[in-house]
């Protein structure tokens, strides 16, 4: 066939492969709705994974079926020219169509191995820019207050119905009013001039949870109102109402496991989010609806964007350097960049297969609010003139299996990306007392909270937990992460003769996953205040009953909520 006909054929199947991809995506995701309603939560856990594969699996499979179909010309750059032309043009200005050409490009550098970014044969400005909102809007339904709140919030409450009952329909509304009435108060607002509520068509899943997600408007004011519906043996009842731009941001943040939401287009969607949370980059709301890729295509394209219009250099990251990573960030940019090292020092007995799959296994898992999210890059580009002369040093001695300079640019076979926070023991050092405490409640809560999604972190030193802006204390250390199943967590033998209790090594047998939780008082560095609150609060951690019986009810299949809000205690909702 000629060139013309074979670049047809082409992108067809690039954009038939991609809608297959987008159509099998829709569908795992509209399972949501009946998991919530049948509460087959171990169920939604296994969709999440089998969703986030979807991607690189369709991917797999294009290249090979383009493999067959250009034949000679799969690497031609010209036939590749023509073929971004001639697909680019008919993509153009159609929902979602911006998705079909993030889906070109991960085809094409597959192919070509491509590092950095090739103008002339991928897309590289995507027209994910806000001024796009209006151009194709998200369904969505809206409550013109004519008559009284309750009138509204019966309305919604009706018209977002399950395949299950409501427990107490009459608690539900009151409890939705006096929230709401309680922001009002709180704002100096008044609930009479409530001009109308908004809320997204499309109920977003995620664990055990749906979420109602609407604004509400006055005349010169608005605010978020996120509706938490909970489904127990009792049936479904209203679990809490958020409506500060804090607590909506927690819930949609970058710790978060991914949402299920059936939204089409996902442009329209991602904007109706942005006017709830203006301050929310772009990136991290396509990542939350479970469109990593494109997340991770608007994370670059917004950070290169960046390095344009800054000059600051690239330092090491702030924190006890670490055995497996080298972490490097951008002053003036909230980011980290991590690259396994060669090699790793003492005690480390782990391979660089044993840190991905780690990551991997992090990026499918439910976060429970602790994680970070990282996205994983391959053969990155940096201005070689951005990097600090201490900073290039490192890199090209220690990460030089996969870090290499070429003329002006430094290339990065292998990193992973994250939000950058506070290292949880600098945090200790420089911050108010008040919000130190605070924060070392919050580090016990964290890993009770890492637990209750089976999760045991391994190394718990200060150092490998970070602080978000919220407050929140996070893990990001994860080449020692374990499941909590697999460990056994045993009690601290009493020695026979004080001799014992000098030798440098253990004078008892430890097992691979043997876990002594009364040694875990070392790894709190922190000073005999700090300590006696975090052990008042926080002292069952040190015990071996509370790991085993952690341990006995994720064996038993039992599931262990996280909620990332704050619920009002049941006698608040009754009164």
């Amino acid at each position: 066939m000629d060139q013309r006909e074979l670049v047809s054929k082409a992108g067809n199947a690039i954009f038939q492969a991609f809608i297959n991809y987008n159509n099998n995506f829709r569908r795992i995701t509209e399972r949501a709705k009946k998991r919530f309603e049948k509460r087959e939560w171990s169920a939604a856990q296994r969709d999440l994974g089998e969703r986030i594969e979807l991607y690189t699996k369709s991917i797999e499979r294009s290249v090979t079926a383009l493999d067959r179909l250009l034949g000679e010309s799969r690497t031609d750059r010209e036939t590749w020219r023509l073929l971004k032309k001639f697909f680019g043009d008919r993509v153009n200005d159609i929902p979602d169509g911006e998705f079909s050409k993030t889906y070109y490009n991960s085809i094409n550098r597959h192919l070509f191995n491509t590092v950095g970014i090739d103008p002339e044969i991928e897309f590289v400005t995507l027209r994910l820019e806000t001024e796009e909102h209006h151009r194709y809007l998200v369904k969505h339904r809206r409550y013109i207050n004519w008559t009284t709140l309750d009138d509204i919030i019966e309305c919604f409450l009706n018209d977002f119905a399950f395949d299950a009952p409501y427990a107490e329909r009459h608690l539900d509304l009151e409890f939705i009013k006096g929230e709401i009435t309680r922001h009002v108060d709180k704002c100096s607002l008044d609930a009479l001039e409530i001009l109308r509520i908004e809320f997204m068509q499309p109920v977003f899943y995620q664990s055990s949870r749906a979420y109602l997600v609407g604004q509400i408007f006055w005349s010169a004011a608005s605010a978020p109102l996120i509706i938490v519906l909970k489904h127990s043996a009792a049936g479904i009842a209203v679990d809490a109402v958020l409506m500060s731009a804090e607590e909506v941001s927690i819930l949609f943040g970058f710790t978060r496991s991914y949402f299920f939401v059936d939204v089409e287009p996902v442009e329209g969607a991602v904007y109706f989010m942005k006017s709830i949370l203006p301050d929310k980059p772009l990136d991290e709301l396509y990542t939350v609806l479970g469109r990593v890729r494109q997340g991770k295509t608007e994370r670059y394209r917004t950070m290169t964007r960046h390095l344009k219009r800054t000059q600051d250099q690239f330092v090491h990251a702030r924190g006890a350097p670490g055995l497996v990573m080298l972490v490097f960030t951008l002053p003036s940019y909230d980011l980290v960049f991590k690259i396994i090292r060669d090699s790793f020092g003492y005690p480390k007995n782990i391979s660089h297969k044993d840190v991905m799959e780690k990551y991997q296994f992090v990026f499918k898992h439910d976060r429970a609010g602790r994680l970070i999210d990282t996205q994983e890059f391959r053969h990155i580009e940096f201005p070689l003139s951005r990097f600090s002369p201490e900073l290039l040093e490192e890199l090209l001695d220690a990460t030089a299996k996969c870090v290499r300079i070429d003329g002006d640019q430094l290339v990065i076979d292998h990193l992973y990306i994250e939000r950058r926070v506070t290292p949880l023991n600098l945090y200790i050092e420089e911050n108010d007392r008040g919000d130190v405490e605070l924060a070392v409640l919050d580090y016990g809560q964290a890993i009770k909270d890492l637990a209750f999604s089976n999760i045991f972190p391994g190394d718990l030193l200060l150092k490998n937990f970070g602080v978000t802006r919220h407050g929140r204390v996070i893990f990001y250390d994860y080449d020692e992460l374990c499941l909590i199943t697999d460990c056994n967590y045993r009690d601290l033998p009493q020695p026979s003769f004080d001799e014992d209790e000098m030798r440098p090594d253990s004078w008892f047998y430890v097992g691979k996953n043997d876990i002594f939780p009364a040694e875990f008082i070392k790894f709190l560095a922190m000073d005999k205040a700090l300590k006696k609150l975090f052990l008042e609060v926080h002292g069952d951690l040190l015990t071996p009953e509370y790991w085993r019986g952690i341990k006995e009810q994720h064996l038993d299949n039992r599931i262990l909520e996280i909620v990332p809000y704050y619920r009002p205690s049941i006698s608040s909702r009754q009164n």
